[in-house]
């Protein structure tokens, strides 16, 4: 199966330019970047504008490639959008996860370009995480040995990678490293606790596997000693075969599974038609791609509380 993942127009891509990112605050938006009297930061998306914001604090104005509500791995940016990060102090992007991010970053002069996935390790997952399935590519194909970005749904990785984005902004900016420095250590602090509360709280469980439509929570699989059984891999709206379908409801009723995972981004067909097939219920796993008025919670830590919740729930947790 032959899987890519769609592009939006340009004229789509420069409407999302001009839309704020509600879920931050208003030191966040997605308009023109540069000349604000701050250090000036554009960042890929959601997870990683959160980081910029939360460490950023009052220092730093934040701006976001990819609109509220939109799949980020659709986005094409515009040229104008790809102007923004000359006049900025610094862009902060995940490779991989945004091909046409990574060649703007590549083709610009901006003085810090910070890469999450330089600041943790990638790993490679297939529709089953510690099974034996086959990879798949982020943007197309299958078995190509593509690495899996979703690194920000381990809330350790994820704290990593927010020290790593720490000490940039300290050198980038080193008349407010004290306060990048305290900034940071408060959200590794949080992180720390949300590692805690899942622990805990996924400590133990009537079933280890979970099932969800998008493979975007290996990770979070690894860390936690869960299974993903997904869909159709890393792409969220691709078709499963129907003997994927079939295979499901064998591994559904075998494993316990009681819970199809969808997400808030993306079209809940696939997962509805699958959970009538194999007599299961529904529920949203979310990948905190994007904050939208449909998210469970208002920032990150909101979210994946939320997303605990539902494990629970669907795992039986005790």
């Amino acid at each position: 199966m032959n899987v890519r993942r769609r592009l939006i127009s340009g004229a789509a891509a420069a409407a999302a330019a001009a839309l704020g990112l509600g879920a931050l605050s208003a030191c966040s938006t997605a308009g023109a970047a540069g000349g604000t009297g701050k250090f000036d930061v554009v960042a890929s998306f959601y997870p990683m504008a959160f980081l910029a914001e939360r460490i950023g604090g009052s220092h730093a104005h934040v701006t976001t490639l990819t609109q509220p509500g939109q799949e980020p791995h659709d986005l094409d940016i515009s040229a104008r959008q790809t102007a923004q990060l000359q006049d900025s102090d610094a862009v902060l992007y995940l490779k991989g996860l945004q091909p046409s991010v990574d060649d703007a970053v590549a083709q610009s002069e901006i003085g810090t370009k910070i890469d999450a996935t330089s600041l943790t390790t990638l790993e490679e997952h297939g529709t089953e995480v510690g099974g034996h399935a086959e990879a798949h590519d982020t943007h197309g194909g299958e078995g190509s040995g593509a690495k899996d970005p979703h690194v920000w749904l381990d809330p350790v990785r994820y704290a990593r990678i927010a020290e790593g984005v720490g000490s940039a902004f300290e050198k980038a900016d080193p008349d407010h490293a004290a306060d990048y420095r305290e900034n940071t250590a408060a959200l590794v602090k949080e992180l720390k606790a949300l590692d805690t509360r899942y622990a805990t709280g996924l400590g133990n469980t009537r079933t280890r596997v979970f099932l969800t439509t998008h493979a975007a929570f290996g990770y979070l699989a690894e860390r936690y000693g869960l299974t993903e059984e997904a869909v159709s891999g890393l792409d969220p709206e691709s078709e499963p075969s129907a003997a994927r379908v079939k295979e499901l409801e064998r591994m559904a009723k075998a494993d316990g599974v009681t819970t199809v995972f969808y997400e808030t981004l993306v079209n809940d067909g696939t997962a509805r038609t699958v959970a009538r097939d194999a007599r299961l219920r529904t529920d949203v796993l979310d990948p905190v791609e994007g904050i939208t008025g449909k998210s469970r919670g208002r920032d990150y830590i909101q979210v994946m509380d939320a997303n605990l919740q539902a494990l629970r729930k669907a795992l039986g947790a005790k």
